[in-house]
């Protein structure tokens, strides 16, 4: 599918508003050739003759003309070309930040934030501007040249293709100057990508910035990027330049051929003043189109280029979506959970190995392992971020697959170590899965998280605005808001990924009172490096490589002497022969 046709297609519902602007563009060139028309008559009907009679009519006639043709070219821009355009960019747009809703975390990994965001603003400008405005420049110029030649050979037709004798070298250089900026144009396009991926990295990344005291590292780093966009973009200017000023004088040419033929034509008498004066008032209308060439087929190539990287996004491979048959889950769910001989693969690199575990409902599963074990990315499976390459995740004995994924991730309650945190209220925050949350509910799952004393000492309490990403809180104070928002929508499942990692002991152990205690019933899965957080747990699952390699109690673990008993002896410092010491480390229920 050529760039055209596939922008044709998000015109759909406005290709008629479109064309009928496109249609004007047309009608308004053609008018610009009456008034030369009509001057040719004024001299030699009325100046020559001394015959004032048509004086009147002609000069209304071309007032009439005129003003028509402002008025017809005010309505194709302000009533279809600009709105059509800019209704069709949201269109795009919209599809795009869907598509981009839509996908796995893998689509992340090929296109990062700043990337995304150069190809949904200054990309997508530059498409609304190529139907805007190039759509029917293209138009004016050919109907501008096709109308001006026809008439001029009508005038005289020897002197008219003497004119058009340039055209073919015109378009000569045209072609080779197109044929050296289009990839020039892509590369321009890779660099203010990088440009910008560099800027979002660096903002986003601006605490780890100043703890290191990189900032000058980083400036010269956006520095490299900077001036790479900007020697790319200088290069594209001297080319164009190196082949403007042919164009011009190619252009300007046809007023030289006016000049000097049309001069000799009418001393010799082979034409009339006012033939002379239509030749001199159009020769702009041949001359204009041509010089507009370069500039119409550099705006193009543009458009080529960044479309390119639009449709890269919007017809990237799709990550999974729901199963053809999948149905919402009706209810609330048991929270059963069972992991059947689960692998997965992610990049060629296995992350998974035949994974198998049950959690009844209401139990609570620990998982315990080191860096890259494959934790998160086994609760990824779970909340349907990621899916098998092979084996089941089962909820209540049905295949996670047989459910909608919105219906099942209603129903799960996610607090991660890395917290997110909008730009918004603590209370949106807290509300963002149920925004029907009544301030009372959220001040109770808030006090569930060890966060409602924190937030009513807020200079504004629940109503305070938090920063970027939670710019100005500690991050135990984002991760207990994120629990809060976790626990507010009353999950089937709680998954804690190393949720009370930046808490005190004091606070973690609130939390876990409080998490025994809900007042609704849910199946944890507490990831996490302390051992003290697994107080109580049903089962705990110890993963090394993608595999689980010990699970059981915790007493039973410690019996063991393996990977667990290693880590609670570094914990609590305990001898290696000293088993069962720090019981509380598994006293307790949750």
């Amino acid at each position: 599918m050529s760039q055209v046709s596939w922008l044709w297609k998000y015109m759909k519902g406005r290709r008629a508003g479109f064309a009928a602007g496109v249609l004007l563009s047309g009608v308004t060139s053609a008018m610009m050739i009456i008034n030369p028309m009509l001057s040719q008559r004024l001299i030699d009907e009325v100046i020559t003759p001394g015959n004032t009679g048509p004086l009147i009519p002609l000069l209304v006639t071309m007032f009439v003309v005129q003003v028509s043709r402002l008025a017809l070219r005010y309505v194709m821009h302000n009533v279809f070309l600009e709105p059509m355009s800019s209704t069709a960019m949201t269109v795009l747009r919209r599809d795009m930040y869907e598509t981009v809703q839509s996908q796995d975390y893998r689509f992340l990994h090929r296109f990062p934030t700043g990337n995304l965001m150069t190809r949904m603003t200054q990309d997508l400008d530059r498409v609304r501007h190529t139907v805007a405005w190039v759509s029917f420049a293209f138009v004016d110029s050919v109907v501008l040249f096709a109308f001006a030649l026809g008439f001029l050979l009508f005038v005289n037709w020897e002197l008219a293709l003497c004119l058009t004798a340039v055209t073919p070298f015109i378009l000569l250089v045209s072609y080779r100057f197109t044929k050296i900026i289009r990839p020039r144009f892509m590369l321009l396009r890779q660099k203010l990508t990088s440009l910008g991926t560099a800027v979002t990295e660096n903002i986003d990344g601006n605490r780890v910035v100043k703890a290191f005291a990189r900032e000058d590292y980083e400036i010269e780093n956006f520095e490299k990027h900077n001036t790479e966009f900007r020697d790319v973009s200088c290069n594209n200017a001297l080319i164009a330049a190196r082949y403007q000023p042919i164009l011009e004088l190619l252009s300007n040419l046809l007023v030289v051929i006016t000049l000097i033929l049309g001069g000799l034509y009418l001393i010799y008498g082979r034409i009339s003043p006012g033939q002379y004066l239509a030749f001199s008032s159009l020769t702009w209308a041949l001359a204009n189109p041509l010089r507009m060439l370069a500039v119409i087929l550099a705006d193009l190539q543009r458009y080529n280029a960044t479309a390119a990287m639009i449709r890269e996004v919007l017809e990237a491979p799709k990550g999974f979506s729901d199963a053809p048959g999948a149905v919402d889950i009706s209810g609330r769910p048991e929270g059963a959970i069972e992991f059947r001989h689960v692998n997965l693969v992610i990049n060629g690199n296995r992350i998974l190995e035949d994974i198998s575990f049950k959690a009844g409902p209401g139990e609570t599963i620990g998982i315990l392992g080191s860096t890259g074990s494959g934790k998160t990315s086994l609760i990824n499976l779970l909340t349907h971020f990621y899916e098998p390459d092979s084996g089941e995740v089962l909820l209540d004995g049905r295949n996670l697959r047989d459910y909608t994924m919105s219906s099942l991730r209603r129903h799960i309650g996610l607090a991660m170590q890395d917290v997110f945190l909008f730009s918004d209220s603590v209370k949106a925050n807290i509300a963002y899965g149920r925004p029907e949350l009544d301030e009372e509910l959220i001040e109770k799952r808030s006090s569930q998280a060890d966060a409602h004393s924190f937030i009513t000492k807020m200079e504004e309490g629940y109503e305070t605005l938090v920063g970027e990403r939670g710019v100005g809180l500690s991050g135990g104070q984002r991760q207990r808001i994120a629990l809060a928002r976790a626990l507010a929508v009353e999950p089937s499942i709680l998954i804690l990924d190393d949720t009370t990692s930046a808490v005190d002991s004091e606070t973690e152990q609130y939390i876990q009172n409080q998490l025994r205690n809900l007042d609704f019933p849910c199946t944890k899965i507490i990831i996490a490096q302390r051992i003290s957080s697994f107080r109580g747990a049903s089962q705990i699952l110890v993963m090394d490589k993608g595999r689980i390699v010990e699970r059981g109690g915790h007493e039973e673990l410690l019996s063991n002497r393996g990977f667990y008993h290693h880590i609670w002896s570094l914990q609590y410092n305990a001898a290696p022969d000293s088993p069962g010491r720090e019981q509380s480390a598994g006293g307790g229920a949750l």
